[in-house]
């Protein structure tokens, strides 16, 4: 596929899909991940409000997938993926507000790329995984550490990952890259706080995708948070966290306290 950006976007009280072109976007017809027939009106950027590139999706995520990571949290490199689920109700689209949870402890930030499926996958060879791809997103795996370690401490993981908001997903989806060399830095206020490279991943795109469609159908709309590099840190409310990845975007999210989202 040719290299696209794709938003999805409100405008004038109705919500679209469409390619972005500078300072405007070439609307579509429908979801592309139906077609990408457009309809021939353009919008502009600046009047659009982007949102997360896919509705209520279902989020498949990745841990200790890059060394470095598992080496800074002392765990051991896994030696098959490592996989958990974050509801849909976790996902926000770009500059919407992380919501720090009222009785939150160590909320941390962890920038990853994200493969968008665009076609039903079931036993997919690995040769033929990426033929099952729309594209590529950013997504910030927000986690609760607390939480998370009382719930791996009995062989789970689902809570601390899966507050409302703990998804931000966005802000484009880029079609046409090579999932095997995008460089993802993460910003606090400004300052960078990762920065590394897919090549680094334990377990590849290509390999997530087989093994996962050996298991379950993934479907059109489908999200995989492929892990994320070393330099995972806290956030506080107040914060500014910035997810880049070049071919995509920025995806730029405030922390605000859970009072003053009520």
């Amino acid at each position: 596929m040719n290299r696209l950006l794709v938003a999805r976007y409100a405008l004038d009280n109705a919500i679209h899909y469409g390619v972005v072109e500078e300072d405007s976007l070439r609307r579509l017809e429908g979801s592309p991940f139906e077609s990408l027939r457009e309809t021939g009106h353009r919008d502009p950027v600046a009047r659009a409000k982007l949102l997360a590139p896919v509705p209520q999706p279902r989020i498949f995520g990745l841990g200790y997938n890059y060394r470095a990571h598992s080496k800074e949290s002392n765990k051991a490199v896994p030696e098959i993926p490592v996989l958990f689920m974050k509801p849909s109700t976790s996902a926000v689209g770009p500059d919407d507000a992380i919501v720090y949870p009222a009785d939150g402890e160590n909320v941390h930030f962890e920038g990853e790329l994200t493969v968008v499926i665009g076609k039903r996958a079931r036993h997919v060879p690995e040769a033929q995984a990426l033929d099952h791809v729309f594209g590529y997103t950013i997504g910030n795996d927000v986690s609760d550490r607390v939480l998370q370690r009382r719930e791996s401490a009995f062989g789970c993981l689902l809570a601390g990952k899966g507050y409302d908001t703990f998804a931000p997903i966005g802000p484009f989806i880029a079609t046409g890259l090579d999932p095997a060399d995008q460089r993802i830095i993460t910003r606090v206020n400004g300052v960078v706080r990762q920065d590394g490279n897919s090549r680094d991943l334990v377990f590849p795109v290509p390999y997530l995708i087989a093994y996962l469609s050996k298991y379950m159908t993934l479907l059109p709309g489908d999200l995989i948070m492929t892990g994320t590099p070393a330099g995972v840190g806290p956030l506080a409310v107040g914060d500014m966290v910035e997810v880049e990845i070049p071919g995509i975007g920025v995806l730029r999210n405030p922390v605000i306290a859970e009072a003053q989202a009520r």
